[in-house]
This record gives C-alpha cells, sequence and structure tokens, in this order.
C-alpha cells in the first residue's frame, strides 16, 4: 500500500494544477449582434483575444462562449462592411453574462467598403484585386481644378492614360485596354462601335463615389477588358427634410480674350419619413480654349466653346428597414458651337489651331445621354439571403467631327440604346467556427442595339442588335477572418443580329460599295475568377488573382470597312482577355504603400493599324504587362503628401509562336499602350478653414516606331510621345459655415505642351497643344 502511494504521488503532483484548474469555476458569455438599426448581424466573428476563444454568431445574430475564467479581456467583433468593435468585459466566477453588441456600417468609409469588384458590399481590404476608390471629397477637391472627369481620374487612377482635352477619351485606355464606364452598373460604353465618349457621361457634382476596378473583369459582362470604372451616385444625407447646395463659378484662361465660361449647380436632398430623395441641375458654357502661347486651341473634338447640361434625380422609398424600392434618372448632353474652324499644324513643329470661320455641318458633341435604373432591394428576403433586382435603359447619341476617309466626307453618329434587367442573391453562411462563407448569384439579361449613320444618312455601320444573357456565380470564404479566398464564374450567351447594309462608297456612282448580307452571330462562352488575399497584418497585406473578360471584338469597325459580301467571312472572333496579378497593401506607422505587377494575355488582340487611310484592327496574340505603385504620407501635423507611378508595356505575336521577341513581333501602338504616368500631391490643411492642394503630374516618353516609308509620315498611334510636367493646385476657403470660396488653377506655370494624343496619333490636324493656364472661380452656398 506504502509502495502504490509512493508511485501515486509525483504523478498526482504532476496533475495537481491541471486538475485544480478544471475545478475552477468558468462562466459563459451569451451575446447578440446587430447593426446600427437593430437588424441581426449573422456570421460575425467573435473572439476572446486573451484566451483565444472564437465562435461566429448565428442567423438571429447571438453566439456564446463557455468556460471562461474569471478576469478581464478584451472581445473582438468583426464583421465584412462594419467597424470592427473592441470591448473590454470583465468576468467573474460562475456567472452568466449577458451583452448587446452593435456594429457600426462602415460604407460611410468609401476608402474601405466597394460594391463594383463583386456587386455586394465588401471589405476593401478583403477583395483579391487592384481597386482604386475616389470618395465624394476627393471628387470635389479635383473639381476645383477641372470639372473634366477624364482629368479627375487621370490624377487619381494608376493605370489609366492620360486626359486627351477633347470631348472623347480615345487612347484613355486602363492597363492597356479598353475599360467599361458604368453609371450605378448602367453600361456607357459601346463595345459594339467604340465612340470613345464614356468617360465624360455624367457631371461629377452627382457622383457619390467612384470605384474603378482594376484588370479584366467579367462581372458586369461585354467591354471590360482593362477593368471598370463605376460611377455611383448621390443618396441623400438622412439628417434633413430639405437641404442643398448651390454654385455659381466663372471659368477661363488667365491669357487672351473670350475664353470666359460660367458654371451653375443646383442641388436639393432630404428624407422625410420613408421617403427620401436627391435632384440636380448644372449647366457650364466654356469660352474659347487657349494654348500657353495664346493661340486658340484647335476647335475639333474640342472642349471649348461647349455647353454642358446635367439633370440628376434619385427617390428612394423604405418599405421597412429591409425592404427598399429607388428610382434614378440621369440626362447629360455637352454640344459645342464654335465660331472657329480648324487650320491644320505641322506634326512636330507647329500646333493645329482654330481661325475665324463657318463651321459646316451639325454642331459636334452628345446630344444626349439618358440614364433610368429602377432598384428593389430586400434584405433577408428568405433565410439570411439578400436579393437586390433592376431594370434600367441608357440611350446614347453623339455627333462627331467632319472625316475624310470615304467619299465627299462627311460627319457621323453613333446611336446606342440599351435596355436591362438583373437579378441578384447574396447569401452567407458559416462553414464551420472558423470559416465564413458567402455566395453572389444571379442572371444578367441586356439587350444593345448600336449603329453609326452619317448625318446625311447613308449607313456606315449598320444596326447591330445584341441580346446578352450571362448567368453568374461568386463564392467568397473567410478563414480565421484574415484569409479571403475568392472564386467564381460567368456564363456568356451572345447573339447579334446584323442588317444588310452596303459600304461606304469610296468614288462616284456608288463607286467601291459592297453589298453585305448581314445575319446572325453567336458567342458562348464561360469566364472565371480566384484570388486570394491575406489580411491579418497592415504591415502587409498581400493578394494574387487570375480573372478573365470577355469581350465582342468591336464588331462595328469590322463591318464598316468589309471587304467582303458575308458577314460570314469576316474576322467577328471574341476576345478573351486573361489577366495574372499579384500585389500588396501596407501601413507601417503613417505611411500608406500599395504595389500590384500584373500580366495581361488574349489570344486575339485588337491593335489598331492605318492602312491606306483606313483604320483596322490587326488580329494577333498579345500580351501587356506593368506595375503600379502608390503610396501616402504625412510630412507633418496638416501636410500629406502622395502620389503614383505606373508603367504598361504590351507587344504583339505576329508569328504566333507563343513569344513575344521575334523579329516579325510589334510593340502594340499607343492608341493602346499609354506612356508611364508619375503623379505627387501636397495638401496643406494646416491654416484655418483653408485647404491647398498642389498636384503635379508627368507623362513619359514612347518611342517605339519608325515613320512609314510608305506615307513618309508616322501611322496612326505610333508617334513617338516625348515626356512632358504639368502642375495644377485646388485651393478652398470655408468662409463661414454656409459659404465656401474655391480657386483652381489648371497648367499653374502656363507651359506650352502637347498632349500625349497630339503626339502619338501622328497626324497635322490633331497636333494641338493643351491648355494654357486656367482659372476656376466658385462660390458654394450650403443650407
Amino acid at each position: 500500500m506504502k509502495l502504490r502511494l509512493l508511485l501515486l504521488l509525483p504523478i498526482t503532483l504532476l496533475l495537481f494544477p491541471i486538475l485544480t484548474q478544471a475545478q475552477q469555476p468558468k462562466s459563459i458569455l451569451i451575446g447578440k449582434v446587430t447593426d446600427s438599426l437593430h437588424q441581426k448581424i449573422s456570421y460575425a466573428t467573435v473572439q476572446l483575444k486573451k484566451l483565444n476563444l472564437k465562435t461566429t454568431s448565428n442567423k438571429n445574430g447571438e453566439f456564446q462562449l463557455k468556460g471562461i475564467p474569471a478576469g478581464t479581456y478584451q472581445l473582438r467583433i468583426s464583421m465584412t462592411g462594419f467597424e470592427t468593435n473592441e470591448t473590454q468585459i470583465s468576468v467573474i466566477e460562475n456567472d452568466t453574462l449577458k451583452l448587446d453588441f452593435i456594429l457600426k456600417d462602415k460604407h460611410s468609409d468609401l476608402k474601405e467598403v466597394i460594391v463594383s469588384a463583386s456587386r455586394k458590399a465588401e471589405s476593401l481590404a478583403q477583395t483579391p484585386s487592384s481597386v482604386t476608390v475616389l470618395t465624394a471629397k476627393e471628387i470635389s477637391s479635383l473639381s476645383i481644378i477641372s470639372p473634366n472627369l477624364a482629368t479627375i481620374l487621370a490624377y487619381s487612377v494608376p493605370g489609366l492614360g492620360a486626359a486627351t482635352n477633347q470631348t472623347g477619351n480615345s487612347g484613355q485606355t486602363l492597363r492597356g485596354r479598353t475599360v467599361l464606364v458604368l453609371i450605378d452598373g448602367i453600361p456607357q460604353s459601346t463595345p459594339l462601335r467604340a465612340g470613345g465618349r464614356d468617360i465624360r457621361s455624367i457631371d461629377p457634382s452627382v457622383i457619390e463615389r467612384i470605384e474603378v476596378i482594376k484588370g479584366a473583369t467579367a462581372i458586369y459582362g461585354n467591354g471590360a477588358e482593362g477593368g471598370l470604372i463605376n460611377y455611383i451616385t448621390k443618396k441623400a444625407p438622412t439628417n434633413k427634410i430639405l437641404g442643398g447646395y448651390t454654385q455659381m463659378g466663372m471659368t477661363g484662361n488667365t491669357k487672351g480674350d473670350s475664353t470666359l465660361g460660367y458654371r451653375v449647380v443646383q442641388q436639393l436632398y432630404g428624407k422625410s419619413g420613408k421617403v427620401d430623395y436627391v435632384a440636380s441641375g448644372s449647366y457650364e458654357k466654356t469660352g474659347v480654349f487657349k494654348d500657353a502661347k495664346g493661340l486658340v486651341i484647335s476647335p475639333d473634338y474640342g472642349l471649348g466653346e461647349t455647353k454642358t447640361y446635367n439633370a440628376f434625380a434619385k427617390i428612394g422609398y423604405d418599405f421597412s428597414s429591409k425592404q427598399r424600392l429607388e428610382l434614378m434618372y440621369n440626362y447629360f448632353s455637352s454640344r459645342q458651337h464654335s465660331d472657329y474652324v480648324l487650320k491644320d499644324g505641322i506634326y512636330g513643329k507647329e500646333p493645329a489651331i482654330g481661325v475665324k470661320g463657318t463651321r459646316t455641318g451639325a454642331d459636334e458633341g452628345t446630344r444626349y445621354n439618358h440614364n433610368a435604373n429602377l432598384q428593389y432591394s430586400h434584405r433577408q428576403i428568405f433565410g439570411q439571403t439578400d436579393f437586390q433586382a433592376n431594370v434600367y435603359l441608357q440611350d446614347f447619341y453623339t455627333i462627331y467631327s467632319n472625316v475624310a476617309s470615304f467619299y465627299e466626307g462627311g460627319q457621323s453618329a453613333i446611336k446606342s440604346t440599351k435596355k436591362g434587367a438583373r437579378v441578384n442573391f447574396n447569401t452567407p453562411f458559416s462553414v464551420s467556427k472558423s470559416v465564413y462563407a458567402q455566395l453572389n448569384y444571379g442572371i444578367d439579361l441586356m439587350n444593345d442595339q448600336t449603329s453609326q449613320d452619317l448625318v446625311d444618312g447613308r449607313v456606315w455601320v449598320p444596326k447591330m442588335n445584341m441580346v446578352n444573357f450571362a448567368p453568374y456565380l461568386q463564392a467568397t470564404t473567410t478563414i480565421l477572418n484574415d484569409l479571403t479566398i475568392k472564386g467564381g464564374l460567368r456564363v456568356e450567351n451572345i447573339n447579334i443580329d446584323v442588317d444588310d447594309f452596303n459600304t461606304i462608297a469610296t468614288g462616284a456612282n456608288n463607286a467601291g460599295s459592297i453589298a453585305v448580307k448581314g445575319g446572325n452571330l453567336n458567342y458562348n462562352a464561360l469566364v472565371f475568377n480566384l484570388g486570394a488575399r491575406y489580411s491579418a497584418h497592415k504591415l502587409f497585406n498581400p493578394f494574387i488573382s487570375y480573372a478573365q473578360s470577355f469581350s465582342v471584338f468591336e464588331l462595328g469597325r469590322v463591318l464598316r470597312s468589309a471587304k467582303s459580301n458575308t458577314l460570314s467571312q469576316l474576322q467577328t472572333k471574341p476576345i478573351i482577355v486573361n489577366n495574372y496579378e499579384a500585389g500588396f497593401s501596407s501601413r507601417i506607422g503613417d505611411l500608406n504603400v500599395s504595389a500590384a505587377y500584373y500580366i495581361s494575355t488574349s489570344k486575339l488582340g485588337a491593335n489598331l493599324l492605318e492602312v491606306d487611310g483606313v483604320y483596322i484592327s490587326q488580329r494577333i496574340p498579345e500580351r501587356v504587362s506593368g506595375f503600379e505603385v502608390q503610396a501616402d504620407y504625412p510630412l507633418m501635423d496638416k501636410l500629406l503628401i502622395g502620389g503614383n507611378y505606373a508603367y504598361v508595356e504590351g507587344k504583339g505575336d505576329v508569328d504566333d509562336d507563343g513569344k513575344y521577341d521575334g523579329e516579325t513581333d510589334v510593340y502594340l501602338n499607343t492608341t493602346r499602350i499609354p506612356p508611364s504616368k508619375a503623379t505627387v500631391y501636397l495638401r496643406y490643411t494646416g491654416i484655418k478653414n483653408l485647404m491647398l492642394d498642389l498636384n503635379w503630374m508627368n507623362i513619359g516618353s514612347r518611342d517605339r516606331f519608325e515613320v512609314n516609308p510608305k506615307t513618309n509620315r508616322y501611322s496612326i498611334g505610333e508617334g513617338p510621345v516625348k515626356a512632358y510636367s504639368l502642375f495644377n493646385l485646388a485651393s478652398a476657403y470655408q468662409a463661414s459655415k454656409a459659404l465656401k470660396i474655391s480657386l483652381g488653377l489648371e497648367n499653374l506655370f502656363n507651359k506650352a505642351y502637347y498632349p500625349s494624343i497630339s503626339q502619338f496619333y501622328g497626324n497635322n490636324n490633331i497636333y494641338a497643344r493643351g491648355n494654357g493656364r486656367r482659372f476656376n472661380l466658385a462660390l458654394t452656398y450650403t443650407y
């Protein structure tokens, strides 16, 4: 017996701490997680940090943590789309603690939550792709310099080409490929016949934020080879029955007469009971645009002597805290009526300018761009599934300047009407206590009817009637709250009916015209994406991704230059882009840095070539690659410095050997591949009620091509681009709670320069200088 006791003694001593700990009284924490509207939040991650106890809230927002020893702990509750709640709790022995927790909606922090990447609200820190978000405050600040969205985006978005200083955005590609532009998810681009009028399609005064998803994406369908730009319109503040602001401003060059213009914006908003509304109208009339030497800039496709109108209304009705109906309408028009005509320049020597004269034909510009969207949303329509459905309309008509590439020349006009419907479901669920998932799925249906006729009635591009039916599924999984894996697929089903037509004659008596029999084109494709992001540490937040996009090749360009009399003989194969990307974001103290490297490939591309004065597309394999870096840092209190740099290059594999270094392989021209771009800003708010924002942008050089020996000039898009730099200044003074005075100066040092588009086109008639120093003075009264 004594021997047994002696043997049990050391075992007992070893087990004593464990046994005593097991016998210590333990407590239970019972909690409930809701949002600020007291709606339950399912599958929130709940963690008792000191003990590393974890669980998730159930479908009713409730959770339990058992076996908690007495003590003081930090309880952390987190959920995508909400601010993390960290609360200190004290636990006594043998107690049942009951607490309720509220997570604040993170949507107010627009830099942290996006909707465009997956068509649902998600944390930017958990999105495995490159995204740039511009908030209303940033848009307003950049609008002080110029309300031109093409300019605002060029300064803000790495990878987007420089603004053209024209009505269009030809050559302003994203990562060397076409970009799909949306207003509240409604496509503005016309991929069947690219018109280059999509970036300037709405006034910035009605935009709440801009989300730019970079890299190929299929989430919104046809046309997003390089990514997408989504203008998300304003919603009414909920704290006023009636509020708004009035803005009146004056614009012009600081050198030269006839340049004065003006701008007026009136906006009203409010919420009463279950109804909220925003109504806005803006009108801008520009004077003559002049360069730094005081010469009138070429009026062709110019922004001078232009009248721009925008009317916007949005009304919403909340049936309950879970159900909402919302109607949005926006009208945009920009029309030029100039007293000047083009005088050709001499490429590389003298600028194309405007001289007094009578312009023939119709005024150039967008006659109208109507957008309407009716949207119904229902949170937790069944179980934890959220539902959203919308129907939309876009009706667009724009007129271009005279061209002489066919018999007797003429003005063309693109007309495009889109009608669509979308149904989207989002279902969250918990795989385990440490694995949370969401399914985002639905169907897109769209009808796009696009044509390009001449103003005199001749058909240049026949009516193309496209019906697109596309189901999609996106799955997102969050593991241990830090690793996000996202994958999805979209099935494209596209049918395009093309009318019979005759190509434009190249000589008298219909010489050179070809009768082309129309027909039906059918495209079917499965595109998918897969990516992962690890967000445990702000010091290093990396991601990798693979994504595809599907685009119907710009059919209109093929049709109008047809050399065959049947549709089946034309090159109409689609473009499928594969985008490979790796990047990271980091916060080191007060320093924020993000960077990304990408490779984008396609078996069939669309390199624009000029053959005998006619634009055609070279259908060869393409490889585009580049990198982007963005950073900001507070140099001192109230002084912030930031900027970005982007470089992109692309080549075509002419001999189709899978390599891009052969003698026959070519660089893609600069209509596609923009020169490198660097921007830096200094923002100072150290003087009470005064904001100063100095911007610098440098467009690098790109010289890849030789003069065409047949024509003794550069072909379209192959002209060498010489580097240039510009400075802009935005200043705003809050004179009182209601009154703000702002002054913007574009091209602060009045530098004479040629925008990259003027250089790379290589034409005498496009070789126009950019703006000289321009001012934008405005008074804004808020009530």
